[in-house]
Parts: C-alpha cells; structure tokens; sequence
C-alpha cells in the first residue's frame, strides 16, 4: 500500500502527461478522474473484459485485481460504466504492441483515477506503485496468451 506521499509522487508523474497538469489535479479533486492524453508518458492497451476474465478464470473483481497485479506487475484502470467494462493497461509509449486487442496513444485521451481514491466512472485495478510505474507488453502478452481468442464480430 502506497503512502501518501507517494499517491502525490503519482499522480504528480501522471498529471504532467497532461498540456496542462493543473487542470489534471482539478478534475481530479472535481470529479476523481483527470482525461489524460495518450502518447506522452504512456499508452494503453484495451483489453475487453471477458479476455481478462478468461485469462484469470475468474470475473470476481478481488480474484481478477490479484491476478493482474501478479501477472502484469504494473497499472490496470477499467472503466466501469458498464457491467463488462474493459481494461486499460497502461504501458510505454515506445513498446512495440502486435497483440489482437486495440492500443490507445497519441490522439487519444483516458480516463484516469485519482491515485489513492475510489472512482465510480473509472478506477484503479491495479495502482502504480511508484512513479513511472507501467506494464510489460510481454507479461501481457502471456496473460492473453491463455485466454480464448478474439471472436471476430458476425454480421
């Protein structure tokens, strides 16, 4: 469990993702999640949430956050508008992606929690630890690795 001082190293480090990182704090303290661009510190890689599920063999959130936490060692947000909201896992900007699910970066922007807090739009599956703190693809990769597929979408 991180400190506070270390929250505030945190979201320090993700806040200057953003042009303007005191409006980050703002939307934070407003509303608890900043809209972050993609491409300067980190990207994303959303992951639908029934790959995760599968992969984890479980949906039970304790289960799923224990088992990212394990397996990818860095931060998952997943938004939570809908019952099978996906995963964004965030990863550098410079790491080469060549797996099915989608990556988000330059031009895109994300919905991030504030660290050390419960978001009801998007939250923290598994926080930062530290600042700069993000995914291996690779370890990404081998979680998916044991998933099903993707099914191609039937018209």
């Amino acid at each position: 469990m991180n400190t506070q001082a270390e929250n505030r190293r945190i979201a320090d480090w993700l806040a200057l993702a953003h042009p303007l990182p005191g409006q980050a704090r703002r939307e934070w303290t407003d509303a608890h999640v900043a809209m972050i661009p993609l491409g300067r510190r980190f990207d994303a890689v959303r992951v639908p949430a029934e790959r995760i599920h599968a992969a984890v063999g479980s949906d039970e959130s304790a289960t799923v956050a224990a088992a990212l936490e394990d397996w990818l060692r860095g931060p998952v947000v997943q938004d939570l508008r809908s019952g099978l909201g996906p995963y964004y896992v965030l990863v550098a900007p410079d790491a080469e992606w060549q797996g099915e699910e989608v990556r988000l970066s330059t031009g895109t922007y994300l919905g991030v929690p504030r660290v050390g807090h419960i978001a009801y739009l998007m939250t923290w599956v598994v926080q930062p630890q530290r600042p700069g703190d993000l995914c291996d693809v690779g370890c990404l990769r081998a979680l998916l690795s044991v998933a099903e597929p993707l099914k191609a979408v039937e018209s």
